[in-house]
């Protein structure tokens, strides 16, 4: 999903039709953490959707900030976002938050073990 929205970020910044983007493989397990959803939402199924989401949200930002913040004690954090208005620490952005509101529920939709 990343490697998509830098692909469109990059041909309406430079107008480049290549669609090119880029990525850190340093990415794929800290989103691979975002296969615990569908185990986490077995303990909220009794919530309703707007907590949820804001639950899956707050559990993002907090793994997104805990894993740049172990990645820059190594020089080696792939993102910062100090030039955005609504960031903490350049780590996360908190305008992100309707995206990982709406990616949290999608990921709970996926069954733990389902193969297919």
């Amino acid at each position: 999903m990343e490697l998509f929205a830098s692909c469109f970020h990059n041909l309406a910044d430079t107008n480049d039709k290549r669609l090119i983007g880029q990525t850190s493989l340093l990415m794929f397990p800290i989103y691979g953490l975002g296969t615990l959803i569908p185990f986490i939402s077995c303990y909220l199924k009794k919530l309703g959707l707007f907590l949820r989401g804001t639950i899956y949200a707050i559990l993002i930002f907090i793994m997104e900030y805990l894993s740049g913040s172990f990645l820059r004690l190594f020089d080696a954090c792939p993102w910062d976002y100090s030039q955005s208005r609504f960031q903490i620490n350049g780590l996360i952005r908190l305008d992100f938050f309707p995206v990982w509101f709406l990616l949290g529920l999608l990921f709970e939709s996926t069954k733990p073990g389902k193969q297919g």
